[in-house]
């Protein structure tokens, strides 16, 4: 009777069988963990840049912290249920890519509302008088969470990519981690290297509009930059690695016992 119950519960996978398969190449830690750079950069974009974009925006300063509170709270509750669905969740592209890959998509998007969130609510109804412009400022807020929550989307399917890619190497999984702190570091110091420019609006001429001048124009560049950035690294990352597809009773057991 005992030997059939441990047969049984041999049949069910645990968390630590599922990472004991051959880990992935090392450069794969740099391939994943550098998306961080890209994700980051976006959001100390906000940091370097929030409060002087809100008051070009015609939002009173007093909103900024508020606005902060935003993210705050969306991360508090985004990440748990990512990090649980993505456990658990089976597709013939894996685990964790399918999250990044939205969560990257939708950074992109927040990343595009706020840049153009003057044009936007210019075509809305907006004056160029007033100075204070609500459709506009509905605009930025609704961009600036769901950055907060795409932010969160990528975060944590990441370092838990980074887990099952090197399963039980300790040493892999110790070095991916400060390369993911790492490179959010670098994302960190471009972002906010990259609201001291005042000229990049040179490199994206259409960005200058009636609704946005010099200044904003060139705040509306770093945006692209930070897009471009974080296109190219989750692309790179996301086409050159792949996940071990697991069925659904291999993703329960696993999401029930790490």
């Amino acid at each position: 009777m005992e030997g059939g119950r441990a047969a049984k519960i041999d049949k069910q996978p645990s968390a630590l069988a599922l990472q004991r398969r051959p880990p992935s190449p090392p450069r794969n830690i740099i391939m994943v963990a550098s998306i961080a750079a890209g994700v980051q950069f976006s959001w100390a974009l906000q940091l370097s840049l929030l409060t002087p974009y809100v008051q070009l925006l015609g939002m009173p300063r007093t909103w900024a912290p508020f606005i902060w509170l935003l993210g705050s709270i969306s991360g508090t509750i985004v990440q748990p249920v990512v990090g649980y669905y993505s456990d658990r969740y089976t597709s013939r592209f894996g685990r964790r890519r399918p999250f990044i890959a939205a969560g990257a998509a939708l950074v992109a998007i927040a990343v595009l509302l706020i840049g153009f969130a003057t044009d936007l609510g210019h075509l809305f109804g907006d004056s160029l008088n007033r100075p204070s412009k609500t459709p506009t400022i509905a605009v930025f807020v609704v961009g600036f969470w769901i950055l907060g929550v795409a932010n969160d989307m990528v975060h944590g399917p990441c370092r838990a990519l980074l887990v099952d890619l090197f399963g039980d190497d300790q040493w892999r999984t110790r070095t991916a981690n400060y390369l993911y702190s790492f490179f959010m570091a670098v994302g960190n110091v471009l972002g906010v290297a990259a609201g001291s420019f005042t000229h990049l609006h040179k490199a994206f001429p259409f960005t200058k509009t009636d609704a946005c001048d010099i200044d904003c124009a060139s705040i509306k560049s770093c945006f692209f930059f930070s897009i471009a950035l974080l296109i190219t690294l989750t692309t790179i990352a996301l086409t050159t690695l792949s996940e071990t597809e697991l069925s659904q009773r291999e993703t329960e057991n696993s999401g029930d016992q790490v």
